[in-house]
């Protein structure tokens, strides 16, 4: 077991934590388990509390900014107050909810590079000290699966994967941010559109998709950008033929300008 030092603002000989994810990947709208075992320091502190916080890497576009930062999107506290003796070691189980929103990070077997974790905070005595993130892997929900696996078969190709600051217009987004997984269009759609964006928004009631097309000009079209929103159950790849319903929400897509409907 390799304990860290946290982060500093608790000052030299403070306690030192190790936080243990149970082996093998999440589900947006599941339970993430594990451990987190401290060793005490060079003296007795009382800690006021323990909790973790799930965060990612958000590419941060402002006026005086661009880049990347790491944002906090859900904090729990798994423990409360107690005090940990000189070298005492001590450990907390937890069970905590993942966000529905929470971020794909696996998909078709490979990683998507989003950087996403949880980090484990110390309170005391009014002082937060926030150690490194332990990396989280978040596979697709069935439904999600199902608009990839259908994109796939189609001919759309995997290109890169981001998270965004900000909100989408007209949807029921909770978090700060969003997911981006941008798709090479299929040999079919080659001619009207560059690339398509897909954007997934869970909840206990079902999944918001979210695809922007960046349509090709032409001599009688403009370009532009084209988002279409839609609805569907949390239902596994088998119980749909998504394939048939995502070819015809591109098809509206190609054809259609406007926005949300």
């Amino acid at each position: 077991m390799v304990f860290k030092r946290l982060l500093g603002a608790l000052g030299v000989g403070a306690p030192k934590v190790d936080t243990i994810l149970t082996p093998g990947p999440v589900y947006p709208g599941g339970t993430l388990t594990g451990e987190v075992h401290m060793l005490g320091g060079s003296a007795s502190f009382d800690i006021q509390g323990v909790s973790l916080e799930f965060a990612g890497r958000v590419e941060v576009e402002t006026e005086d900014y661009e880049g990347h930062r790491l944002v906090g999107f859900h904090k729990v506290q798994v423990g409360g107050a107690f005090r940990i003796a000189e070298e005492e070691r001590r450990s907390i189980p937890f069970q905590i909810p993942v966000p529905w929103e929470t971020p794909v990070t696996e998909m078709y077997g490979r990683q998507l590079g989003i950087g996403l974790g949880v980090r484990t905070e110390l309170a005391v005595a009014g002082a937060i000290d926030a150690g490194d993130m332990d990396p989280v892997s978040v596979l697709p929900l069935p439904s999600q699966e199902g608009v990839l696996d259908a994109l796939g078969r189609m001919g759309f190709i995997f290109k890169s994967a981001d998270l965004e600051a900000g909100r989408i217009r007209g949807t029921n987004q909770q978090l700060p941010f969003y997911q981006e997984i941008e798709m090479a269009p299929a040999p079919q759609y080659h001619g009207v559109m560059n690339e398509l964006e897909i954007t997934f928004l869970a909840s206990p009631a079902g999944l918001e998709v979210i695809l922007e097309a960046d349509k090709r000009g032409g001599l009688f079209r403009s370009g532009g950008d084209v988002i279409h929103r839609y609805t569907v159950p949390h239902e596994a790849p088998g119980q749909r033929d998504w394939v048939a319903e995502v070819d015809g929400w591109i098809r509206s897509m190609v054809e259609r300008r406007g926005g949300f409907f």
